[in-house]
């Protein structure tokens, strides 16, 4: 039989602004619900509540996405060429640092002077390959941008988080709360399953970690609100 070969998935890119962006959300505003609900408040107030924190917090995860995206990728700009400068004012000593590098990767001493002499006439690779080797840092994705990132972690966030308003802004009556904790237990727990999409980990372990973590952020939102109305 012939064995199928797995595809690259290109679509995971942005998969950990989504994931971050869509937990928090969810997390976060249901931490309002819940804590609202334990102090036993009126239901307009989670709405108000939980819109003012969706539109506030969605904000500024995105904007802190954008800076801390922007300031990972100017560092690297930054390094790479402090790396080019070095290459044009000692040569030499950079020619015997990356033939030090291909000699530790296992290339015999022949194959390593010819890679050498090939990778001296591509820059851009040259540069790449040390400043991973001494840096550790590897090139920016010119796809990935801190705006599209902050993008991708503002929307997830904001319609991810709306799932627990959606309940009180809909009905008027019955068990509010526990359709909102329904709800948002299926929104955890399908976000978290579709991470393995992109990854080896198991579908329903994956929900269920992100349900479990979910969860325990919502009964320490409900026990506090709940503690609070005993006390005041």
């Amino acid at each position: 039989m012939e064995q199928q070969v797995r595809k690259h998935n290109k679509s995971g890119e942005y998969l950990k602004d989504v994931v971050y962006g869509a937990n928090d959300g969810v997390i976060t505003t249901f931490a309002v619900v819940a804590g609202v609900a334990g102090a036993g408040l009126d239901s307009a107030i989670v709405v108000l509540l939980g819109l003012a924190n969706l539109l506030a917090d969605g904000f500024s995860m995105a904007a802190s996405n954008y800076l801390g995206s922007k300031s990972e990728r100017d560092y690297v700009m930054r390094e790479r060429d402090t790396e080019e400068m070095e290459l044009h004012a000692e040569p030499k000593r950079e020619h015997t640092e990356m033939f030090g590098y291909l000699r530790r990767k296992g290339y015999a001493q022949q194959d390593a002077k010819a890679l050498l002499s090939l990778l001296s006439k591509n820059k851009s690779l040259w540069l790449d390959i040390m400043s991973h080797e001494e840096l550790g840092i590897s090139p920016p994705n010119g796809a990935s941008t801190p705006v599209r990132a902050a993008r991708a972690t503002f929307f997830s966030f904001v319609f991810a988080g709306a799932v627990p308003l959606i309940p009180y802004m809909v009905f008027t009556g019955g068990d509010l709360f526990s359709i909102a904790s329904w709800s948002t237990a299926v929104v955890l727990f399908t976000i978290g399953a579709a991470r393995s999409l992109f990854t080896d980990q198991r579908w329903y372990t994956a929900g269920f970690e992100m349900l479990c973590v979910g969860g325990t952020a919502a009964l320490i939102a409900y026990s506090v609100g709940y503690l609070l109305s005993v006390m005041l």
